[in-house]
This record gives C-alpha cells, sequence and structure tokens, in this order.
C-alpha cells in the first residue's frame, strides 16, 4: 500500500484540491497503475485467468476484464491510451469498476511446465492499495476526487463547505421544501457535474417555496417576514439582506438555473458553478437557523 509523502508534502503541506478535471498527467498515472495491475493479475479476483491444465487460477483475464468494463462503463475506449484522455466522470467510473474487481494475488502453487503461480487473492489487502495509488497521484496533483476506503469515487469539497454541507438538516416545516434542500445538498458533494448542476436547480427552488414559509399577505409579505427574522428590521444589515435575496433571484431569472429559455446565459465552468451554490446556500443557511428551521 502507498502512504508516500513527498518532501513538499512535509515542508509545506498537501495543496489544496481545486482541481476538477484530470488532465494528461494525471490520466498516465493511473493508466499505468491499471496496466499494472493487469499484468500483475490483480484483476484476477472478478477476472481470473483460468491455467490451460485446469488446476485453477493464474491471472487475470484481460479479455473478460476489458469486455465487461465496456459495457458498465459505455463511454470509455478500450484499449485504454495515454494519449486520450477520458472526461473525468468517465475516469472516475473507471476507477470504481477497477475498485470493484482488485485484488492482491497471492502465489500457491508453482507450476512448472507454464512456469505461472496457481493465484488466490486478498481483496481487502488489494482495494486498500489500490485506493492508497490512486489518491497519491490526486493528492500530488490537487485534484479534488479521491477514492474512499469501498472504492467509490468522492468529491473533496473545501474543509468549510464540507463540514457545513455534512451536517445540515432541515426541518422547514414544509416536505417538499425540505425534499429540495437534502437533494441539493447530497447532490452537490457528487463527483459528476451534472448532479451538481441539479443540486443548484433544487437549491433555488427550495430559495422560492422559502420565501412563503412565513405568514403575510401575499409572497412579498412573506419574504420580508423571513428575512426579518434573520436580521433586525431598519438595520443595514436587514437592508443588505433584502438586496442579496433581489439579487439571488435575479441570479436565477438571468441564467440557466432553474429554466432553459434561449435568452438565459449558461453556467460553462464547474467553479462558477460551485460559487453560486455556496453563496446560495449561505444565504438560505442563514434564514433558516435564523428562524429555527435548521440548517
Amino acid at each position: 500500500m502507498t502512504d508516500q509523502r513527498y518532501y513538499t508534502d512535509r515542508a509545506y503541506g498537501p495543496r489544496p484540491a481545486v482541481v476538477v478535471t484530470i488532465d494528461e498527467r494525471v490520466w498516465g498515472g493511473l493508466l499505468a497503475l491499471i496496466e499494472t495491475r493487469i499484468s500483475g493479475g490483480a484483476f484476477g479476483a472478478r477476472f481470473p485467468e483460468q491455467c490451460p491444465d485446469g488446476q485453477g487460477p493464474c491471472g487475470c483475464d484481460e479479455q473478460a476484464f476489458s469486455r465487461v468494463l465496456l459495457a458498465e462503463v459505455p463511454w470509455i475506449e478500450w484499449p485504454l491510451r495515454a494519449g486520450e484522455v477520458p472526461e473525468t466522470p468517465v475516469i472516475l467510473d473507471l476507477l470504481e469498476f477497477c475498485a470493484s474487481a482488485v485484488g492482491e494475488p497471492l502465489e500457491g502453487f508453482f507450476h512448472p511446465f507454464y512456469r505461472h503461480y496457481h493465484l488466490s487473492w486478498d481483496r481487502e489487502a488489494g482495494l486498500a492499495a489500490f485506493v492508497a495509488d490512486v489518491n497519491l497521484l490526486f493528492r500530488r496533483n490537487a485534484v479534488a476526487y479521491q477514492l474512499d476506503d469501498v472504492g467509490q469515487a468522492r468529491r473533496i469539497l473545501p474543509q468549510p463547505v464540507a463540514e457545513t454541507l455534512g451536517w445540515a438538516m432541515f426541518q422547514t416545516g414544509e416536505e417538499e421544501t425540505d425534499r429540495l434542500l437534502e437533494a441539493a445538498r447530497s447532490r452537490f458533494m457528487s463527483p459528476k457535474p451534472e448532479d451538481r448542476r441539479d443540486a443548484l436547480e433544487k437549491l433555488w427552488d427550495a430559495f422560492e417555496r422559502l420565501k412563503t414559509l412565513e405568514a403575510g399577505a401575499d409572497k412579498k409579505a412573506q419574504a420580508n417576514a423571513l428575512l426579518d427574522r434573520s436580521a433586525d428590521p431598519g438595520t443595514a444589515l436587514r437592508e443588505t439582506l433584502g438586496e442579496e435575496a433581489v439579487a439571488l433571484t435575479k441570479i436565477g431569472n438571468s441564467f440557466r438555473i432553474r429554466h432553459s429559455e434561449t435568452s438565459q446565459e449558461p453556467i460553462g465552468r464547474s467553479e462558477q458553478l460551485d460559487w453560486l451554490f455556496v453563496r446560495m446556500f449561505a444565504f438560505v443557511r442563514l434564514v433558516l437557523r435564523s428562524s429555527g428551521r435548521g440548517g
């Protein structure tokens, strides 16, 4: 298992995990990890190559490995090539597939005619080593993903954001609003960009519903009553919160978040999506906590 700490890790600490696209350099390293495990027989834990004499497994059946891979991850190309970098979500699917198949090869009987060992596999040790090797490459290249202990990819969020989202609980008194907020929270932590876009949409939908939770003659009065619980009426902070609520509403109408009209500008980059989500979530969390609705 790899737990390498290089000089720069020890002297300066790990780099912030902010890179959301796996580039050719990291892909090359991941490809090498996969290729060495194919040749070393590690994926024989799920795809064993049988000894021609029928005396037991002796390695990895690369053909079976590739055929099932192409069926389970249909966006991947085989053979894998260093110069052809798949989309990042596809790479993460590939890594999860490999994690599901890996084991530490254990040599048993040596078969002198074929000059190979018959193998068994330590699934737990092999998975731990694969996860550690992948996460080392991610960490050294500031990639904002990691494999967990069971080999599933997850996104690394900035620590304050991760802690806030991880402990957020919603008790708005309105079931659909709670559902939207929980879906937004969980999907924003996904490594898949489409899940995070869906999280942004659901957060904006929840924001619109929050405006109607307080008593009032109409939606504007209800929204003002909610803001009055977040800051004392007549204060500069209360005025600022009102301006922020208007700005967030305008963002939802101007950008392609809740609707898909051609006049709305799409959000192109992952970091832009993250900024909008964090900005809205901070506002929503404030009004929720100020009004005793969780968050």
